[in-house]
């Protein structure tokens, strides 16, 4: 299918879904609770609309991806320590079908040359993060593998900007930096370093990662 000029009508939806989100964030948590599970459905309808359906590899890898995604969101509504876990693997679980999406590509044709510095440095800024964050005790090791995927789904986005360039590969390393951006403010106040706006922080900059990187993918998409 061709691409849809329609996707605005859902575009608007997700729009409005986020508004209400983030001003909710602030002024009512309520409202931000309840609004919050439509939000990557509704970015993902507006994803297959945009593509002009589901038939491209990428969009189906996408769609798979924000499914994580929503599914993360529903657990974190709840407090606790297991929805915090079952949040965390359920978007670690959406960053491994990005890496699958953008790195596939961004990677093509590497050699160990090119692995072993990459993986020293995505693991040495993993640990500067969580020394940063001051992570301890029994989630020392999950969220080392949680920090290290988000480095390397962001590793993904600057290899394809870098040997490519064009708008979709910015638009997706863009939106990989807001993700680390966002999951950071989360293990900030997870692990005792709390601050002023942070919940609304968290939803605009993980909102607008979400955003980024579904344009990417169906920039992408009709590239090949």
């Amino acid at each position: 299918m061709k691409a849809c000029k329609y996707w605005i009508v859902p575009g608007l939806f997700f729009l409005v879904a986020s508004v209400l989100n983030i001003c909710g964030k602030i002024w009512n948590p309520a409202l931000a609770e309840t609004v919050k599970p439509a939000l990557m459905p509704l970015l993902a309808l507006t994803a297959v609309v945009a593509a002009g359906g589901a038939e491209r590899k990428e969009i189906r890898i996408l769609l798979t991806a924000l499914l994580f995604g929503c599914v993360g969101d529903v657990f974190l509504i709840f407090d606790g320590f297991l929805p915090f876990v079952f949040g965390m693997v359920a978007f670690l679980t959406g960053h491994i079908f990005y890496m699958c999406l953008f790195g596939g590509k961004s990677w093509k044709g590497f050699t160990w040359k090119t692995w072993v510095p990459a993986i020293v440095a995505m693991a040495a800024l993993t640990a500067v993060l969580i020394v940063l964050i001051g992570v301890n005790g029994a989630m020392l090791v999950p969220m080392c593998v949680y920090g290290f995927a988000l480095m390397m789904l962001m590793f993904s986005g600057l290899s394809g900007a870098v040997r490519f360039g064009g708008c979709a590969w910015w638009t997706i390393f863009c939106g990989t930096v807001l993700f680390t951006f966002s999951d950071a403010c989360i293990a900030l106040g997870t692990f005792g370093h709390d601050f002023a706006g942070r919940d609304a922080t968290i939803m605009i900059t993980y909102l607008a990662a979400q955003a980024l990187l579904a344009c990417g993918a169906i920039k992408l998409s009709k590239q090949d």
